[in-house]
C-alpha cells in the first residue's frame, strides 16, 4: 500500500510561482501529477519514473518541474508562470508495477485527496 497527502495548493496571481508537495509513504515506482478541472477531464501534467527519467504535458512543459526526494519519500511539482488555466484541484498518483512515468491515469492505483491550485489574471 501507498498512501499520499499532497499540500501547497493556494490562491495566486497570474505569473507567481507554487509548488506543490506530495509526501508518499510506502514504496512506489512511477510517480505523476494530474490535475482536474470541474467539467474537463483528468490531465496527466508530469511524472517521474523510479530512474528520474521524466515526462511533461505540452501544457506545462518548460513552466513545471517535477522532481523528487527519495530520501524524504516526498514528489514536488515546482510550478512557474502560472496561468489562470491551471487553475485545478491537483493530484498526486503513484504505482509499484510500472517504472515508466505515464501520464494515463490507468497505470496509476494510488491517489492523494488533491490540493486546489487557483491562478487569477
Amino acid at each position: 500500500q501507498v498512501q499520499l497527502v499532497e499540500s501547497g495548493g493556494d490562491s495566486v496571481q497570474a505569473g507567481e510561482s507554487l509548488r506543490l508537495s506530495c509526501a508518499a509513504s510506502g514504496r512506489a515506482y512511477a510517480m505523476a501529477w494530474f490535475r482536474r478541472d470541474p467539467g474537463k477531464e483528468r490531465e496527466g501534467i508530469a511524472g517521474i519514473g523510479d530512474d528520474g527519467r521524466t515526462t511533461y504535458a505540452d501544457s506545462v512543459k518548460g513552466r513545471f518541474t517535477i522532481s523528487k526526494d527519495y530520501a524524504k519519500n516526498t514528489l514536488y511539482l515546482q510550478m512557474d508562470s502560472l496561468k489562470p488555466e491551471d487553475t485545478a484541484m491537483y493530484f498526486c498518483a503513484a504505482n509499484r508495477r510500472t517504472t515508466y512515468p505515464y501520464l494515463e491515469s490507468e497505470f496509476y492505483n494510488y491517489w492523494g485527496q488533491g490540493t486546489q491550485v487557483t491562478v487569477s489574471s
